[in-house]
């Protein structure tokens, strides 16, 4: 059973039994839909039963690469954006130590923006590190991580030959085709593939996401194994509110409808702030089109409720808010007596600080939701590989489900051409 569980106490004002039970059959109908493959963009849904699908000779290759890399590089540099870099991202920062200087191997990205300052920088770091590159693109053409590419492919060529270079360039890619995958072979670069069925924002339970998290160090297994748990029980269950995935698609749908535009994710965890980025563009990418959407954005507490905290309690009644919020932590530390008292602490003294920031949690949620802001939570156990698992997967199936009650295809992003097309006619491309 998944570990995961959405309170939704803190929406009760907001939203009644009634209200909910009259979503039932459309709720059912979506998750109908999604599970059987026969609703919008039904094409794109290899990631549905990737945790149960995904090849075991796969994942040992994964793991033989990814130790590999970690014995010739200190560093490796992941090539991509979107969902090429943003599942990965998530799940390495949320188990990772918050400091750089404690970790044994690092993941650097780019081709994510197209700061020259960045990549001029990040290209000083590599000249003095031993490093490898992970290129992540289905086409290979992609403006941000083309471009990263080819300014790395050229300086790793520089400082390590180009027979060395070779063998410290990974290649996640298209099955068959695109300019990555022929330039793949021709230089002869270890590769992954990327299914045709399955999207960028989808793709961090793939090779996409794996293999820099097994560089990273975690285990991908415990990774896999939680999103299968998930996958299993999330199937199963089609009742609308014991099913979170159902009950937590249901509740957002209905908040949409009464004028809440906004979704907050927050979290007083800082170490789900790359979680919070990767389900921004999940949920944004998939719902926003056709006129329709939740808007999403993401807030790290205590650090916005001294910046946004002001706008949440009492300004405009447009959003509602989800918690992310991790019962147990690694460390430990308690607030030391003090003689003095002169900053007036000593009624915390000896008390954990994790204490402290959950009662600032839940502090936070009932000053919310006495100011009207609807707040559901959503409990992790703690953060492990396992529970990271469980939730990808809740987060990657509420989006479906989600989004095929609104009504709209989850799985293209028509939108995102717009900017590309005028960059490249600003640009001089020929064909624009």
């Amino acid at each position: 059973m998944t570990q995961i569980t959405l309170n939704s106490t803190y929406i009760k004002n907001f939203i009644s039994d009634e209200e909910l039970a009259s979503l039932k059959e459309k709720v059912i109908h979506a998750h109908q839909d999604l599970c059987n493959k026969t609703g919008k963009g039904n094409e794109f849904l290899g990631w549905l039963d990737l945790p149960l699908s995904l090849n075991q000779d796969v994942i040992s290759d994964i793991e033989v690469t990814a130790e590999y890399l970690r014995k010739q590089s200190s560093v490796l540099v992941v090539i991509g954006i979107g969902g090429s870099y943003l599942g990965a991202r998530a799940v390495i920062e949320a188990l990772s130590p918050s400091f750089e200087e404690a970790k044994s191997h690092r993941i650097i990205y780019a081709g994510h923006q197209i700061s020259e300052e960045y990549h001029a920088e990040l290209i000083e770091q590599l000249d003095n590190v031993d490093y490898s590159i992970a290129v992540i693109s289905k086409s290979g053409t992609t403006t941000e991580p083309a471009i990263a590419f080819r300014l790395l492919k050229n300086h790793i060529e520089g400082k390590y030959g180009l027979k060395e270079a070779r063998k410290r360039i990974v290649a996640i890619t298209d099955i068959s085709k695109g300019a990555l995958k022929q330039l793949s072979t021709n230089e002869e670069y270890k590769t992954f593939e990327i299914a045709d069925d399955i999207g960028g924002r989808y793709s961090v339970l793939s090779p996409v996401g794996l293999l820099p998290i097994a560089f990273a160090g975690f285990s991908i297994n415990e990774l896999i194994e939680g999103a299968k748990g998930a996958n299993i029980e999330f199937h199963e269950n089609k009742d609308h509110v014991s099913n979170p995935v159902l009950h937590y698609a249901a509740l957002r749908n209905i908040l949409l409808q009464k004028g809440f535009n906004i979704e907050l994710m927050t979290s007083f965890n800082p170490k789900l702030f790359y979680l919070i980025e990767w389900w921004k563009q999940l949920f944004g990418e998939s719902e926003g089109k056709d006129g329709k959407g939740i808007f999403t954005a993401g807030s790290i507490f205590s650090t916005d409720l001294h910046s946004l905290g002001q706008y949440i309690q009492d300004g405009q009644r447009i959003l509602f808010e989800t918690v992310l919020s991790v019962s147990k932590i690694n460390k430990e530390l308690t607030v030391p007596d003090s003689t003095e008292n002169i900053d007036g602490l000593n009624y915390l003294k000896g008390k954990r600080l994790h204490e402290i920031n959950l009662i600032a949690e839940e502090a936070t949620i009932q000053a919310h939701y006495s100011g009207n802001v609807p707040v559901l939570k959503i409990e992790l156990p703690e953060i492990t590989e396992e529970v990271l698992g469980q939730l990808i997967y809740f987060f990657e199936m509420a989006c479906g489900v989600s989004a095929y009650i609104l009504g709209v295809n989850p799985f293209d992003q028509p939108g995102v051409e717009a900017y590309k097309k005028n960059m490249f006619r600003l640009l001089g491309k020929p064909g624009f």
